[in-house]
């Protein structure tokens, strides 16, 4: 079995962490991880893995990164990803996700590293002409960090047509949940997250959810979003049922067919900002409390991923089906880190 060694971008945090455990559990790959650690977390690093400490802006530390593990593929999870904040600053996020993107894809040639799989984002798509998005949907985005995204995006195409670098871009749409073990999952120092917000009610860290909006047109009045877990991002593996995880079919359908591509990654379903808080009074047992608040500008009514290309040329499966599911998943890991991953209970 021939073993391909990666390198993660990004690997300490959020969705990072979780296709680092993904790509251990396969057996195929050998499994660096970079990162900053301005968001993530070095807890979240399993046992035995490298973890390289710098920043992807930084050309000497690449190139010193690089020369030492000489990796055959990279994975690019290491961006800024705040809607408001971007807006802000969008100079810091243009640096950070654009600048810092072309000084990886420097050292990427430099070092002879062909394979390159970009954690995008549904943001690209702005306010979408269509629900469910279709992967080739008009991208007219409506705020820098989905402006920054797409610039990457579009960058890549011309990269492979000078330097024959193949990459794979990869649209996340609401990554939520935590790893079934509950040893790894959702720890932001500004939490903007829906579900990590309302499970803050019955962990006693707030004594409400704010709902920004009760008059769009869905049938509740307040917004649709794709929720998608975060294990099936990086594709669920239990003792029981093993499925390759699509960033590893992004990288062999890289490496067998020669071919760049970009997917839709997301449920297929929508759930309703309200039908998240029932859930997770369902699953807590908790009767969080819910305001309505006055919209929040640039939030579209609906935003649905179609899934279809992503199932049908990467083999795509997803475990979770049920919100209640990826809710309880959530729930596990906040309970037994209330910190995140500064304590344990």
């Amino acid at each position: 079995m021939t073993i391909m060694k990666v390198i993660v971008c990004g690997g300490a945090g959020y969705i990072g962490s979780h296709v680092v455990r993904e790509l251990i559990r396969t057996k195929r790959y050998e499994v660096v991880v970079l990162d900053n650690l301005s968001a993530g977390h070095k807890e979240s690093v399993p046992e035995g893995i490298p973890l390289e400490v710098g920043d992807v802006r930084d050309k000497v530390f690449l190139n010193s990164v690089f020369a030492k593990h000489k990796p055959q593929g990279l994975f690019h999870l290491c961006a800024s990803i705040s809607v408001g904040e971007s807006v802000k600053d969008p100079l810091a996020y243009y640096e950070n996700n654009v600048s810092g993107t072309v000084t990886l894809l420097q050292a990427m040639i430099k070092h002879d590293v062909k394979y390159f799989v970009f954690s995008s984002t549904a943001a690209v798509f702005g306010y979408p002409e269509r629900s469910p998005v279709q992967d080739d949907d008009k991208q007219i985005p409506i705020n820098p960090y989905g402006e920054t995204k797409l610039a990457v995006e579009t960058l890549l195409k011309w990269v492979e047509q000078a330097h024959s670098l193949k990459y794979v871009c990869l649209r996340y749409f609401n990554a939520c949940g935590a790893d079934e073990t509950g040893e790894i999952g959702e720890d932001h120092a500004d939490e903007t997250h829906l579900i990590p917000l309302i499970l803050q009610v019955p962990l006693g860290k707030r004594q409400k959810i704010f709902i920004f909006g009760d008059d769009y047109n869905t049938h509740d009045g307040t917004c649709i979003r794709d929720y998608v877990h975060v294990t099936d991002i990086a594709n669920a593996h239990s003792m029981y049922i093993f499925n390759w995880m699509v960033i590893i079919y992004a990288v062999e359908h890289l490496a067998k067919t020669g071919k760049s591509e970009k997917f839709n990654l997301g449920s297929g379903q929508g759930y309703t900002v309200k039908e998240i808080v029932d859930a997770a009074r369902k699953v807590t047992g908790h009767a969080i409390p819910a305001e309505i608040k006055e919209r929040r500008a640039g939030d579209p009514d609906s935003l649905i991923a179609a899934s279809t290309k992503a199932e049908s040329v990467l083999g795509w499966k997803r475990k979770y089906q049920k919100v209640e599911d990826i809710v309880a998943t959530a729930w596990k890991w906040h309970t037994t880190h209330p910190n995140g991953y500064e304590t344990k209970k």
